[in-house]
């Protein structure tokens, strides 16, 4: 099976400090739904991985993420791609869960789904907590300069061996390059 995790926000669309609250604040990044086709049309079955803290803290609704994830897909159809499942944690950095990453617990959870061990599922992420969750359950982790990638290569910690790519599309290219399916 090929599988590959995505993060949400400042991978597939640009991330804001003040959070994506509504759809129409969801807007990709040039490239990215045309990369996720490109996966689903390699075989590749993609899933994301999101903290959605604006939950807990009140900035908006389950309804409203819902909303923002049909405009995601309604957007990726148009394009013939799809993303198979969306997990989020929509607890707040506070709450002490096992699924807002760092912690692999939405990980854990794709692997349990679909019966699935992870090790070496490409993951790709904007930010240190990504790719601590998975490292976490063995999955490779992939780090885009999108969204906090800047920030997070300036940071400098955690990055040993973890392959860094402009944005999602050059990391796709990379995988698909590296899998023969280019």
């Amino acid at each position: 099976m090929k599988l590959i995790i995505l993060d949400r926000d400042g991978v597939i669309n640009e991330d804001s400090d003040d959070y994506i609250k509504s759809p129409e604040e969801f807007i990709p990044l040039p490239g990215s739904l045309e990369a996720i086709a490109r996966l689903n049309h390699a075989g590749f079955r993609v899933l994301v991985a999101t903290n959605q803290s604006g939950i807990a803290r009140g900035l908006f609704d389950l309804d409203t993420l819902h909303r923002i994830h049909e405009k995601l897909r309604r957007q990726l159809a148009a394009l013939g791609g799809e993303i198979e499942a969306i997990l989020f944690c929509p607890h707040g950095p506070d709450d002490n869960c096992t699924c807002r990453k760092p912690k692999p617990g939405l990980l854990r959870d794709i692997a349990d789904r679909l019966q699935f061990s992870l090790e070496e599922v490409p993951a790709v992420g904007d930010s240190l907590r990504d790719l601590q969750a998975a490292q976490a359950v063995g999955a490779r982790p992939l780090l885009v300069r999108t969204g906090k990638g800047e920030r997070t290569l300036a940071q400098g910690e955690g990055l040993e061996g973890v392959p860094v790519y402009a944005d999602l599309a050059s990391a796709v290219e990379a995988l698909l390059a590296e899998s023969g399916d280019s």
